[in-house]
């Protein structure tokens, strides 16, 4: 099979984390990009991108790239001249998103109308007969992003962005995206060693993506669709295969490893379980209704790893909040090694502690910190910078 140009887009700070996943997976030509890696391969390698893939969210495959596209016309001719009966058929659906940055297309709605015009048009020439758009659930999503004058056209072959794996059906206010933490599982270097306590578990999206990653569950094991499977080019055979395989190398933990889960809300605790036995996992992972700060560490041998709330959409005093948190660790948690993701970089302050590591990250747009701190007895080390 000839090799494609895929992008794999995820969140800022987890470019390099993903390149490792490519690179593992068995990608070609791999480099990174802004909340994006790039590198090649196969239809059967795209397929096996979407399948397996922890830390991205969508696989973009590039059609054709265009150097000097500054005006309408040229965009028009640009669309014109790719063959969109290979991608699509006239009786099938489709949307067209525009992202990246140019001077000379500052409405992105207008853009897309010119683009959408080029296939109309050419179908209508071609069959006297032309797809219809569906913004909401499109057979093909076409992406045109630009560069200045420089313009990619893309297919995306994700269809619903990857962090949607079909495991989440209960959240509560605030959820963590999957993807991203699939990423600050990676990012804390847990490889299941050691216990994993996630004290403010949520719906439970932690210790899910942790316990995937580990048994080599693959990411999408519990998603239905993908949108590469409405394309002309599509190879339903070997998509099984790809699948069968992938789901042949997955592992169990080891039995003396345990991954916990707190919440002092009721309702947290049962929707973290729901999401649990969804993703068939409820034999690994155990959730209790607790307060993390009137506990203790179960076992020295423990990594935390959290998501505490930070005034965005959960309100809290941050103040009281994160020294609270920094109290908990000193008085009942030395020995072990705490991982945190905050969106509020004043509430780092409050905690008490010099953190080991800073990595910065972006949850949305949201500027964000996952910080490390190694609960040792007596001094604490000097603060490394990321």
């Amino acid at each position: 099979m000839t090799d494609l140009r895929l992008i794999a887009t995820t969140f800022y700070g987890l470019e390099h984390v993903l390149s490792e996943e490519l690179q593992i997976l068995g990608a070609k030509n791999i480099r990174t990009g802004n909340r994006a890696v790039y590198f090649e391969g196969d239809l059967g390698f795209m397929f096996k991108a979407n399948f397996n893939l922890h830390t991205a969210l969508r696989i973009l495959r590039q059609l054709k790239h265009f150097r000097q596209i500054y005006k309408a016309a040229q965009l028009y001719k640009a669309i014109a001249g790719i063959n969109w009966s290979q991608w699509l058929l006239p009786t099938q659906t489709f949307r067209i998103d525009v992202t990246g940055q140019t001077r000379y297309f500052n409405n992105t709605k207008f853009a897309a109308l010119k683009a959408k015009d080029a296939i109309v048009d050419q179908f209508r020439t071609i069959y006297n007969l032309r797809p219809d758009i569906n913004l909401k659930q499109p057979d093909v999503r076409i992406v045109l992003h630009f560069n200045d004058q420089h313009l990619d056209v893309l297919l995306d072959s994700s269809g619903e962005p990857l962090h949607k794996r079909g495991y989440r059906t209960q959240t509560n206010i605030a959820p963590l995206n999957e993807v991203l933490a699939a990423g600050i599982v990676k990012l804390s270097g847990w490889q299941g060693k050691r216990h994993l306590l996630d004290p403010m578990c949520g719906s439970g999206t932690i210790l899910i993506e942790a316990a995937m990653q580990q048994m080599q569950i693959p990411a999408a094991i519990n998603r239905q669709k993908f949108a590469f499977q409405n394309w002309q080019d599509y190879d339903a055979d070997l998509f099984e295969l790809i699948k069968s395989t992938s789901i042949n190398k997955i592992r169990e933990l080891p039995a003396h490893i345990k991954l916990l889960g707190y919440d002092k809300a009721p309702t947290a605790v049962d929707k973290a379980r729901i999401n649990i036995k969804n993703a068939n996992l409820d034999e690994y992972i155990e959730i209790e209704q607790a307060d993390f700060f009137n506990t203790k560490a179960p076992d020295p041998n423990t990594m935390l790893l959290f998501n505490p709330p930070y005034d965005e959409r959960l309100a809290v005093n941050i103040k009281n909040f994160y020294k609270q948190i920094g109290d908990t660790l000193k008085q009942h948690y030395t020995g072990t090694e705490a991982w945190l993701l905050t969106g509020n970089l004043q509430a780092l302050k409050f905690v008490g502690l010099r953190p080991s590591k800073r990595i910065k990250m972006f949850n949305g747009k949201l500027e964000s910190r996952l910080v490390q701190y190694l609960m040792y007895e007596g001094s604490i080390p000097k603060t490394t910078i990321y």
